[in-house]
């Protein structure tokens, strides 16, 4: 019966949306941003959708500024009250940031929990964390978002005055709960700088050996995650759900040249993303800082408008990264979901690839781009005179060059090959002069 009457709500909620929208931008949503008020409100379904909830109703309103108070005017409250009250939602979503004091002045109207666009994310966000690094930064970020959040819950501040003593039984819960938390903050910040320490010492490892990384990035649900997994052979989850993917995955890829490269998967971005949370995930988004080349996943098949919306919110989070300057690929996947017409139509340009990761289309165009994009250990092309008695360094040859020609004359094998100059190093006396 519940359902019944939450899907009668979602009915007449949309009907009125369809309604307004034509003049009405998102009520939730005053960013400036070429988003319309029909598609920021579907991106902000899908994010409800992927915390677990049920939409059972959606409200746009249009106004010149926010109200201070309760950021939608009293008349728009007192109608999101009555659709509460007849769909009985357990919660109210709001598709903007609200201040401290708006979200409990909402809360004491409409007499249910009320949750902004930060929080929804950052409770994505726990749901989604697995590693233990993953959950420590959603924590920190949970911490941040809840300090100034703490006042007015039913305690008042107060204070026994100055000098010793005065400050143990007589503080109050809301100041005892500070404590706690700012306690519990510098205690995860401190984990979270010695996990940043572990993985600069795996950086260096790495970089030890000269094997570049390669990292993908994207708005969320770009398919990232699903062109990782068709690079990479592997099983990372690949899901529709946004988020999908928080804890950095790390695995190595043979390009055409037979060079190796790491390609590194990361959180998918959105716009407005909670500052709070790129500050929290800088440790495992420094796999982006120190990337030799950066794959730019774009969604092929959204309509271009959007396209170019998402790919500005990517770059403006490249740019507080300061990774705005990498060397850059654009790969515009999906292109399985376009009408075979415009499949025909597609062209790849100098930084451009277009792929289907799903239906594993392009990739190898997309690796032969990588491999001519990585200029920190070059590919040359040289003559070699190598014993047949030198069986390791053949199999090295093997393994790891291509081999365009090969002849066996009095005991020698003659090779043309193309490797990486790092492996032609250790070979420099069977070079031959051309």
């Amino acid at each position: 019966m519940r359902l019944q009457q939450a899907r009668a709500a979602r009915d007449a909620s949309r009907q009125r949306t369809e309604d307004e929208e034509n003049d009405a931008p998102a009520a939730t949503s005053d960013f400036l941003t070429s988003f319309t008020a029909e598609e920021s409100l579907a991106e902000f379904r899908e994010l409800a959708t992927s915390a677990g909830g049920i939409v059972v109703g959606e409200i746009l309103q249009k106004r010149d500024k926010p109200d201070p108070a309760t950021l939608v005017g009293k008349g728009k409250l007192e109608e999101i009250a009555g659709a509460v009250a007849s769909s009985q939602a357990d919660v109210v979503l709001f598709d903007h940031d609200l201040s401290p004091s708006q979200q409990r002045n909402i809360e004491r109207e409409l007499k249910v929990r009320v949750i902004d666009r930060t929080q929804l994310i950052l409770d994505i966000f726990a749901r989604h964390a697995r590693t233990r690094e993953g959950q420590l930064q959603v924590e920190l970020a949970q911490l941040e978002y809840m300090l100034p959040r703490l006042a007015g819950r039913g305690v008042e501040m107060s204070q026994l005055g100055g000098g010793i003593g005065t400050r143990g039984p007589g503080e109050t819960q809301l100041e005892t709960d500070r404590r706690k938390i700012y306690r519990r903050i510098r205690h995860i910040k401190e984990q979270v700088e010695e996990v940043r320490r572990i993985r600069a010492q795996q950086r260096q490892r790495r970089e030890a050996v000269p094997v570049a990384t390669v990292a993908l990035v994207g708005y969320t649900n770009a398919g990232k995650s699903t062109l990782f997994n068709a690079l990479t052979k592997s099983d990372v989850l690949a899901s529709s759900r946004m988020f999908a993917t928080l804890d950095p995955t790390i695995r190595s890829v043979a390009l055409p040249s037979k060079r190796k490269v790491l390609l590194s998967d990361t959180v998918g971005f959105i716009r407005n993303l909670p500052h709070t949370l790129v500050t929290s995930f800088r440790a495992t988004l420094e796999e982006v800082q120190r990337a030799e080349l950066v794959l730019h996943v774009v969604d092929a098949a959204a309509p271009a408008f959007i396209a170019a919306e998402q790919k500005a919110q990517v770059e403006k989070v490249l740019e507080e990264l300061e990774a705005l300057a990498k060397p850059r690929l654009e790969v515009r996947n999906k292109t399985d979901l376009l009408s075979e017409l415009e499949r025909k139509s597609l062209r790849d340009e100098d930084r451009v690839v277009h792929a289907s990761a799903l239906k594993g289309e392009g990739l190898d165009r997309l690796l032969a781009k990588i491999d001519a994009e990585l200029t920190g250990d070059p590919v040359v092309t040289v003559k070699l005179k190598v014993p047949q008695s030198e069986g390791r360094m053949l199999a090295q040859l093997e393994a790891k060059a291509r081999i365009l020609s090969r002849s066996f004359r009095g005991g020698n094998v003659y090779m043309r090959v193309q490797a990486a100059e790092s492996l032609l190093r250790g070979m420099r006396k069977f070079v031959q002069e051309s």
